[in-house]
Order: structure tokens, then sequence, then C-alpha cells
């Protein structure tokens, strides 16, 4: 499963940031598939992307003079979270994809959480809330909205978007100033804090994230426990990247569907897909119910 999983996301960041030109002139792919977002945070302004980040979409509707409900990003996200929910964050995240390699280097000793988890855990909802959502609508630079989480906070934009074009870009290189640096300080201090602690910023921090768990528990993509199977070893607990007990399993928000728990279970009861004897248990169950 991690090397399924790694082929995955490297094979979507390659084609999602696959405009190589941008890279070597260092300008911004502008063509028809920017209209397009692509699921997980990836920015815009990533000199090989062809599609836009959903959540850059969303304060760019936002940020539009006079407020309209964005209803079109809202059934973006309805979309794809009841199909997917948080296997977006562990299969087709370009920065989530940087932190589980950062993660495997063999230095330090790991931990799955920061410590104070239970609180800070909730800090992705207030980064949706304040720099998204109250940030697009209220905060202002000049006379035009700002993009709050993009502007202020995003590290991906800044390894995958600020860097190449500072790279290809003399005249970008000489621009910087404060408002950069304290963007890559923070981009610094993730990539630093995630080769000993399992994904930060998507724990505590990302608001994509935080959309994408609140469809968990009804999503297309689960992971599916054989209770009447399971032994209760405690083997896919201690396999979980982000802590979750069996319960939790799946039906947490903060789970990505990595497959970890799968993949470590012995007795096989945890599976992305549901066995055909609880199918047809289910199945069975159903029309008995009906019957009475």
């Amino acid at each position: 499963m991690k090397k399924l999983r790694l082929i995955i996301q490297l094979c979507f960041t390659i084609i999602t940031n696959g405009y190589a030109y941008g890279f070597v002139s260092g300008k911004i792919y502008q063509g028809k598939l920017k209209f397009a977002c692509v699921p997980g945070l990836n920015c815009y302004s990533c000199p090989g992307a062809v599609a836009s980040c959903p959540v850059g979409a969303l304060q760019a509707l936002l940020n539009r003079q006079g407020f309209t409900v964005p209803f079109g990003m809202l059934g973006f996200f309805f979309l794809l979270g009841s199909l997917l929910g948080r296997f977006i964050c562990g299969f087709l995240c370009p920065f989530g994809m940087v932190q589980d390699l950062l993660h495997k280097i063999p230095v330090f000793r790991k931990r799955k959480r920061l410590p104070f988890h239970s609180v800070l855990k909730y800090g992705k909802y207030a980064v949706l809330l304040i720099l998204v959502g109250i940030g697009s609508l209220f905060l202002f630079g000049g006379f035009a909205k700002v993009p709050a989480f993009c502007k202020y906070l995003c590290p991906s934009g800044t390894l995958f978007g600020a860097l190449p074009l500072m790279a290809a870009n003399e005249m970008l290189r000489s621009q910087a100033g404060g408002l950069f640096w304290w963007k890559f300080a923070v981009l610094a201090l993730l990539l630093l804090l995630s080769i000993k602690v399992y994904r930060p910023f998507c724990q505590y921090l990302c608001p994509l994230g935080a959309i994408y768990g609140w469809f968990n528990r009804f999503s297309l993509v689960q992971v599916h426990w054989k209770e009447e199977q399971c032994t209760h070893c405690g083997v896919c607990e201690r396999a979980c990247p982000v802590g979750l007990t069996l319960t939790e399993i799946s039906r947490s928000p903060e789970c990505i569907r990595c497959g970890e728990c799968a993949r470590a279970c012995p007795q096989g009861c945890l599976s992305f897909r549901k066995k055909e004897s609880e199918s047809h248990d289910q199945s069975a169950q159903y029309h008995k119910d009906k019957a009475q």
C-alpha cells in the first residue's frame, strides 16, 4: 500500500504540474484548464500547474465585489467530499506527499501528533473560518480584497509557486520583501516539523482537510471494518500514522484514508472494499426488516 500510494501521489503531482515550460520560463500557465480545479492543495501560481487550487478558487469568488454565494465551489466540495472524503488528502495532494517523504527521513524520534493535539487539531477549522472565509470577505489591501490564506499562510504556494518562480525570474527575486520571508519561515518550520511529526500542516492548519473531513462519515470511499472478524489486537491502531483508534478509523475527520491500517491488519478485517459476505449479510437483513 505504501508504494502504491507513493506512485499515485507522484503521478498525480506530475500530471497536475506538468507544464514544464513554466518552470523554464518562470511564467504561469494561463490556458483554459486553469478554469478547472484539482482536488488537492495545488497552487495556481506554480509555474507547472495546469489547473487551479480549490481553496484559491473559493477565495477568488469570495473576493469579488458584492457578496454572492459560491454555489459552484460548494458543489465541487460536496461532490468530491461525498465520493472520496479525505482520501484526497492521502492520495491526491502534492503538499501531503512532500510531508510524507520528509517524515521518512530516518532522523529524530518520530511522533504521530503534537502535544495538545486534541486542541490543536481545530486549528484547520480556524484557518478555514478566519483566513479563507472572514479574511477573504472582509480583509482589504488597498481597495482590493485579499485572499488571506494564500497571501499570508499557504506553504504549498510558497514551495510550488513562489520559490520556482523566483528561481527563474531575477526581477521577482529582487522584489522579495517581508511577506515573502514570513511565508518562507512558515514553510521552513512546517518542513522541518514534518521530519518528526506526521503531516503537521494537514493535521493542524489545512483548510481543505477541514472541508473534506466533514464528509468522512458518509463518503463513498471508506475503510470498512469486519467487526466480528476482529481480534482487537491493536496492530491497526499502532500502524495508523495519525494515531486513530479502531472505532475512529475511516469515520474520524482526521482519517486521510492512507490504508496503513488495512495493510497492517493480520486478520484482514479492514479493507477499502466491502467483503461479499458483509454485503450479503446487509442485503439479507434489509429484506428481513422489510418483510417484518
